[in-house]
């Protein structure tokens, strides 16, 4: 794998820092989870419906393939196995509060002191400076509503709703990937390591930065329209007469116009004098939409899908989770992978967003259980087996 021989070690928790070292992992490092006692609180997001499902595949797809380690950095001889480790490791990633890091001598001056090559990645709410850094924050707090997205995302006059699970997580996460791997690049020229950081604050506000950038040019910014008032009449979501929605999104500003009006089964539009603009379509697109919905209505996706296939347009089906798992597509893009199921068969995940042609990927080892690797990992930076077991003795380590 690419990133054989990169030696990390994940003192983080949720979802955005595991998902960053979860890529890692899955493009060839060797990560380290490190635990504090009890575990990361996502190895529990499922025990309250334990009874009805098994396995906890929202910890799964951050943690696959990584050794688990657990260490009680409140006590001394905790903080100094860290610390060993951090010593002898390429990265260092964290989402503990940087005070919290400081107090037990795990910052990043005092590890890059220690091993000057060290990457030290470190993922916040809010940033790292600024009134409001010491501030705890997930996803729908940092990255949908403080950087505007749950403003910017629905419709005028629409309520704001909380975000599905790990969606501002996941892009902190590949944005984390990416800064490590630049510090990795100036490490090849430099023999330094460096501190980066990624927010989610941040990362929420590059997510929506086309518009953004409208709104720091000129002071404002439009807002989205109900879906029966879209600026572009072209530009929107249409159900069919089997009860299917489909996208469709024109090349252009009116790109296709007279394609889609034969598509729709209305070629009378093309010439309809509501029409024959773009900004007549813009003003009258409340009525334009409403005669697609008609045309649509009385087709069934199969043929509407047909149609658009045939004349070469920008659209694809809006699907359900079952249909995304089942599309032969996305497992043609590399955007599912297999696990070992640790009974000597495999289930699927989703794939990091990435594909490396002719590197063998087969499938991914299981996350590890809670301090499953403690003994292993501790004897690897130079503890002996009396070291270890007084370790485990006084609660400073666990294994199971």
């Amino acid at each position: 794998m690419l990133l054989d021989g990169l030696k990390v070690i994940d003192f983080s928790a949720y979802i955005a820092g595991p998902g960053a070292a979860g890529i890692l992992c899955d493009w060839g490092a060797d990560v380290i989870k490190v635990e504090r006692p009890g575990g990361d609180a996502m190895r529990h997001t499922l025990a309250d419906v334990k009874s009805q499902l098994s396995g906890n595949p929202v910890f799964d797809l951050d943690n696959r393939g990584k050794r688990g380690i657990v260490l009680d950095i409140a006590r001394p001889e905790g903080r100094e196995a860290l610390a060993k480790l951090a010593a002898q490791a390429d990265v260092f990633l964290t989402n503990v509060r940087p005070a919290s890091l400081r107090k037990h001598g795990l910052d990043d001056k005092a590890l890059l002191a220690v091993n000057p090559r060290l990457v030290y990645a470190v993922i916040t709410g809010y940033g790292l400076e600024g009134p409001d850094a010491h501030k705890p924050g997930f996803d729908v707090t940092a990255f949908w509503a403080r950087a505007g997205v749950a403003n910017m995302i629905p419709p005028k006059g629409s309520e704001p709703f909380m975000l599905r699970t790990g969606v501002g997580d996941h892009t902190t996460s590949l944005a984390t990937v990416s800064a490590i791997l630049a510090a990795l690049y100036e490490r090849e020229r430099t023999g330094k390591g460096r501190l980066v950081q990624t927010s989610l604050l941040a990362t929420g506000v590059y997510a929506l930065s086309s518009d953004l950038a409208i709104q720091m040019k000129f002071g404002r910014l439009a807002s989205l329209k109900p879906r029966s008032q879209p600026m572009n009449p072209l530009a929107n979501v249409f159900r069919s007469a089997d009860g299917h929605w489909f996208v469709h999104n024109p090349r252009g500003a009116s790109g296709g116009w007279e394609t889609f009006c034969q598509v729709a089964g209305r070629p009378d539009l093309i010439d309809d004098p509501r029409a024959a603009t773009g900004r007549l379509r813009r003003e009258n697109t409340v009525e334009i939409t409403a005669e697609f919905d008609k045309a649509f209505a009385a087709l069934p996706m199969a043929e509407i899908a047909r149609r658009l296939d045939e004349a070469d347009l920008v659209w694809a089906p809006v699907q359900t989770p079952a249909e995304v798992v089942a599309d032969p597509q996305v497992a043609a893009a590399g955007a599912i992978l297999q696990v070992e199921d640790g009974e000597g068969g495999t289930y699927p995940q989703p794939a990091a967003p990435a594909v490396f042609p002719g590197v063998e990927t087969g499938p991914r080892p299981p996350s590890p259980g809670l301090g499953q690797h403690t003994r292993e990992v501790l004897a690897e930076v130079g503890y002996g087996e009396a070291e270890i077991e007084a370790l485990l003795a006084s609660g400073a380590a666990e294994a199971n």
